[in-house]
């Protein structure tokens, strides 16, 4: 395949190319090729160079055993407030650790709070429910006298029967009366979720990565407001590597496996949550996610490290090493075109 494109110009010889590309780190003349061609032939030979790594279908490594990875947070949010707000109060600060349930930011929440007060005063109202449960008994008793004088013929069918329908009455009154009581238990608790929604908490044991908004700054609610806080939770931490086709079916999640962190000494043990079913078909790798502990915060994010697995059976890349070159001709100087010097 001829990586050198072709340009509307004079006819030039196939090894021109590999001439060119050869004599790019010594600063030929500009005389010797043009200036689009040599331009272009030392893109084909750098593209030749990184696709014969993908060629072989294996990462390249950080050491001479493992195979090449990144470490990550095992997840990073943007903390949003769920309402919008004025924010009175933001306890953390960029570096800072933070422990799951920690207050972060707190919104202006005056009259939340004044409105829980009465609902928490409406729900504990007794007063109604006692003054019915005494109306019921006491048009329990007259009944029970009712009927007793009517057994007697002392009263009329119809005045047991205004005594019986009192009873249903304030018994109904009763029962009005404990829902009234029940709905305000509800209030209650949707009033102090309303003021929860104004504190915001850790939703886990993390690391302020960054702190965008201040107190007096308006919380908006909605994706895509800018958010208050960047957390990210760095114990445990999260592993990627891609591995070649070869090794596909080779791990299974649960395993464990030796990461060597760049600058850190001593290897660390980790273990694998999930190794891709699909293969990428440009490259022929495909990705496996382990997780590692990180007591102490002590390994850094973001950095490269190395991944050996125990009796995995397939060696890492090796480093790419060029071919000799052909023996360079000696260079043909190009006469300049009629009239320029």
């Amino acid at each position: 395949m001829n990586l050198c494109p072709t340009e509307p110009r004079p006819a030039v010889p196939s090894h021109d190319c590999r001439r060119a590309s050869g004599r790019v780190s010594r600063r030929v003349s500009r005389r010797v090729l043009q200036p689009g061609l040599q331009r272009n032939c030392a893109l084909a030979l750098a593209l030749l160079l990184a696709g014969s790594a993908l060629a072989q279908g294996r990462p390249a490594p950080l050491s001479g055993r493992g195979f090449d990875c990144l470490i990550e947070p095992r997840q990073t949010i943007e903390l949003r407030s769920p309402v919008e707000g004025l924010i009175e109060q933001v306890s953390v600060d960029r570096g800072e650790t933070t422990r799951r349930g920690q207050v972060l930011v707190t919104l202006v929440s005056a009259l939340e709070r004044t409105n829980l007060e009465v609902v928490r005063h409406r729900a504990a109202m007794t007063g109604r429910i006692e003054l019915a449960r005494n109306r019921v008994a006491f048009a329990r008793r007259k009944v029970e006298r009712a009927q007793q004088l009517e057994g007697e013929a002392f009263i009329s069918i119809q005045a047991r029967d205004e005594a019986q329908t009192e009873l249903a009455l304030a018994e109904a009154e009763l029962k009005d009366v404990i829902e009234n009581q029940q709905q305000a238990q509800l209030e209650l608790r949707r009033a102090t979720e309303i003021l929860e929604q104004r504190s915001l908490k850790s939703p886990f044991d993390g690391y302020v990565v960054d702190r965008l908004l201040n107190p007096g700054d308006l919380a908006e609610a909605g994706t895509g407001r800018r958010p208050m806080l960047k957390l990210a939770q760095l114990d445990p931490l999260r592993v990627e590597v891609l591995l070649p086709a070869a090794a596909w079916g080779r791990i299974s999640p649960g395993s464990t496996a030796r990461v060597m962190v760049e600058g850190q000494g001593a290897a660390r043990n980790a273990r694998v949550l999930v190794a891709d079913k699909v293969i990428d078909a440009g490259s022929g790798l495909f990705g496996v996610r382990l997780e590692m502990p990180n007591p102490g915060l002590r390994v850094p994010v973001g950095g490269r490290c190395t991944v050996e697995f125990a009796g995995l059976g397939v060696e890492p890349l090796s480093p790419v090493s060029l071919p000799s070159a052909a023996p360079v001709a000696p260079a043909v100087p190009v006469a300049p075109p009629p009239g320029r010097r």
